[in-house]
């Protein structure tokens, strides 16, 4: 069998799907690997290296999508790239479900497997394929250096002999893979951290990381049984807001990280709150490409109001793109072992698994 990827819209996405190290396993799988020309220059990836262990270069990327039985991608292919998937191809990505919905129905009529892997289910036999979880942590992590680098005061407390400066305050709000790893960085980076979350589950999560959890009169959990975040009511929202409200003007650096799958992002820190805010400090919106947690949040833009900077980005992993596609590619080779027949050297869409069925649109 044959597994095929081409170069993403660099514009918009950086990552690869296919990295040198994992190569070796498709090889040893006895699957055929075939790469579009210079796929991974752009992270110092020669093609000389693909090609010594075994892949071929295509300069056609037509003709890899037409010739490839499993194709793997980050996001979804553009139109004109689409009309060379055919019958009973199989097509593996990230494929944003809810704002692609019509374009992968259509893909789905044409009989194409399609398999999008947000949508795996939080469980243990998943963890080593949960994209969601390798690529959250490292943007929890990026979200607080890029934040920390445009604060203009030092981070951790320093006593020195002409005085001290005391330690930055950070509020991560949503305590997700994404918001505890934010915490666990500003923690060690020397900052004094706060969070808040829905999920009451959270809290002893947060205080193992060092962190202090705000919690909102009369909590109700509001967690799925899949582990996300679902709905507060209007009830919670409105302690929620009047704890944030006091909270945020003694805070320098917000880490918003808070999303629901499927929806627009909770509007969290209002434009009233912000007003509040001390000069000086910064918003980093994680949840900016859905909506924004943060009034005023624009994609990537640098938004100041008050005296206070605003940050969203679309595609924050562009920014460790070797890391991230290292972590995506391991994901990728163990949803794909699950998936494959070994003695038989095909594909088993066997739909009584909850990973394939979960994935898998109809």
């Amino acid at each position: 069998m044959k597994i095929g990827s081409i170069i993403e819209n660099q514009k918009i996405e950086k990552r690869i799907a296919v990295t040198p190290e994992i190569v070796k396993k498709y090889i040893s799988l006895g699957f055929e690997v075939c790469l579009s020309e210079n796929y991974g220059s752009h992270l110092g990836i020669k093609d000389e290296i693909y090609s010594e262990l075994g892949v071929k270069i295509g300069k056609d990327d037509s003709q890899i999508l037409n010739s490839s039985d499993i194709i793997i991608q980050l996001g979804m292919l553009s139109d004109d790239k689409i009309t060379y998937i055919k019958k009973d191809q199989t097509l593996i990505g990230v494929f944003d479900t809810y704002n692609n919905k019509e374009k992968l129905e259509n893909l789905a009529r044409k009989n194409i497997n399609l398999f999008s892997l947000e949508l795996l289910p939080r469980i243990t036999r998943a963890q080593s394929m949960d994209i969601l979880s390798s690529q959250a942590n490292l943007a929890g992590y990026k979200a607080v250096i890029e934040s920390f680098s445009n604060f203009e005061k030092a981070i951790p407390m320093m006593m020195t002999a002409a005085g001290t400066v005391p330690a930055a305050k950070v509020l991560v709000v949503g305590a997700g893979v994404a918001g505890l790893q934010a915490i666990a960085t500003a923690k060690r980076m020397g900052a004094i951290v706060f969070a808040t979350d829905v999920r009451m589950a959270s809290k002893e999560q947060v205080e193992s990381l060092g962190g202090k959890f705000l919690t909102v009169d009369g909590s109700e959990n509001l967690e799925t049984e899949g582990g996300y975040a679902k709905e507060a009511s209007d009830d919670f929202k409105k302690k929620q807001e009047e704890l944030l409200s006091e909270t945020l003007k003694k805070i320098d650096i917000v880490i918003c990280t808070a999303l629901i799958p499927g929806k627009k992002a909770p509007l969290i820190i209002k434009e009233k709150m912000i007003e509040n805010m001390q000069s000086g400090s910064v918003i980093y919106d994680l949840a900016a490409i859905q909506g924004g947690n943060a009034a005023y949040t624009e994609v990537d833009k640098i938004i100041e109001k008050n005296g206070v900077k605003i940050m969203g980005e679309s595609n924050i992993l562009n920014k460790l793109p070797v890391s991230a596609s290292n972590l995506y590619a391991k994901n990728v080779f163990n949803f794909i072992s699950n998936l494959y027949d070994k003695e038989n050297k095909k594909l088993n869409i066997n739909l009584e698994d909850e990973i394939i069925e979960k994935t898998f649109i109809k």
